[in-house]
Parts: structure tokens; sequence; C-alpha cells
């Protein structure tokens, strides 16, 4: 057989998780008007061998486990209904695969995935919060969030490759199951870190493997840039991680309302 065809084959088989996955989990999802919010998965991103991107003294494997688990504390403290599971609550590296498999085994209602932004460039003018979901790659984006991010977001983050032919497919049967679920959760984010006082560069659509391969709704999250020099002081002080995690909480909050609302009754009179 020719390797063409082989690579071919391996990529379908590689792609049967991702599609039966989304197929089998998400039918519930979209048929009904009402969905409770049960437990939330917290994916800090990066860890162990691979620290994301670096700011002058600072990590971005760090600097997101901190935010993961103060989001965590706000979930059990003010929403005592809803459980927490951690993709990874100290410094290791779970694949990406990894993330996705635990948040699917564990039936997760929510992703929420947190980064720290960069560009290549030392001492950034550049700041803002970025929110993430999962849906096609523009290509004239290529320029924007990934290109600002190149050393930290494609070499590390995956994207689905636009070449291969099951991307299509993959990233269509997520988005019609949980799309327009990911946008609400997201733009109340992005609102919330407004709010704030935060530049916000707004919430952008991009073939994101991590996302794409979970069953649920979801965002990531870039909570700042850590080769900005304000932005990295921020993001390593108490208050600055309160506030990052506080506004990722409200928008669950203003998610989880909005999901589990009775649906509307109609009564027609004779």
């Amino acid at each position: 057989m020719p390797l063409t065809m082989t690579n071919f084959f391996i990529n379908i088989f590689k792609s049967i998780y991702f599609i039966t996955a989304i197929l089998l989990l998400a039918t519930p999802t979209i048929s009904s008007a009402k969905k409770k919010v049960n437990k939330i998965i917290i994916d800090a991103g990066h860890g162990g061998r691979d620290p994301g991107c670096r700011g002058v003294y600072s990590y971005e494997k760090d600097i997101t486990l901190a935010v993961a688990k103060k989001l965590g504390k706000l979930i059990l403290k003010e929403l005592p209904d809803v459980k927490v599971a951690y993709t990874r609550e100290y410094d290791w590296y779970p694949e990406l695969i990894e993330r996705t498999e635990f948040a699917n085994r564990e039936k997760g209602d929510l992703f929420i995935s947190i980064h720290a932004n960069s560009t290549p460039k030392k001492n950034s003018p550049v700041k803002g919060t970025l929110v993430l979901v999962c849906g096609p790659t523009r290509i004239d984006e290529k320029e924007g969030a990934i290109g600002k991010n190149a050393n930290n977001f494609e070499e590390n983050q995956g994207l689905l490759n636009p070449n291969d032919p099951l991307t299509s497919v993959i990233i269509a049967q997520y988005s019609q199951a949980f799309l327009s679920q990911s946008i609400v959760l997201g733009t109340k984010i992005n609102d919330e870190f407004a709010n704030q006082g935060r530049v916000t560069e707004g919430i952008r659509q991009q073939s994101l493997q991590v996302l794409a391969s979970s069953a649920m709704p979801g965002v990531l999250v870039e909570i700042g840039y850590l080769n900005n020099t304000e932005e990295e002081n921020y993001l390593n002080t108490e208050e600055g991680q309160n506030e990052v995690a506080r506004a990722i909480f409200e928008g669950i909050k203003f998610y989880k309302a909005e999901s589990e609302k009775e649906p509307l009754q109609i009564k027609i009179e004779n």
C-alpha cells in the first residue's frame, strides 16, 4: 500500500475517537432545551516539561495553574451543586489527548482551558485577554492571535491540521453540537474582563484540538501577555489572579443559569 494511503487511514483511525465521542455525547445537549451543569473541567495550560510562554521572571504553566485552582475554589464555594475536575493539579504535562480523554471520561459539562499569551517581541506593548472557541480557523487571522503567539500557541497548543480532510469533519461535528453554547460562555467571560477594565481582544474561532476532541462546550481563555511587563506583574499577584478567576467564574455562572432555565411553555387556548 502506498505511504500516502497508509497515512490517510492512520488519520481516519486517529479521528474516530474524536468524532465518536462528540456524536455519542452531544445529542442530549442539542436535543434538550434545559441542560444541567453538574461538572466543570478546568485545564491549566502547559505544565512540567512544557513551560509555555515566558515573561521576564515567570512561566505560563505556573500562572495558569494558580488561576485554575482559584477558579475551582470559587466554583466550589459559590456553586455548591457543581463538581470540579482538574486536568492537572501540580507541575506536570498531560498531552492534549490526555486532557480531553480525562474531560470526556469525567463526563464534564463545560471545558475551561486557561492560558497566557505572548508575542515574539520582548517587552511588547501588546496586552489584553482573548477568548477562543472551537471553529474553523479563518485565514485572515493568521497574523492575529496565532501569529502574535507563534512561540507559544502554534508549537504547543495544537491546532488541527488544516490540510487533513478529516479536520473539517471534526470541526463541523463539534460546531453543530457545541459552538453556540461555547460562544455564549465566551462572550460573557470577555464582557467580564472588559468590566474589570482589562483590554480585550474579543472572542475568536480557532480549530483547537484540545476543544474539538472534548464532548462538551468549552473555551480557551488567554488571560494576558506575559511579555508585557505590566501584565506579567499583574498576573503574578494574588489580586490579578483572583480577578482573572472571577471573570471566568462569572461567565460560568451566567452560562449555568441560562442553560438551566426552564423551557418556555406556550399555552394555546381552545
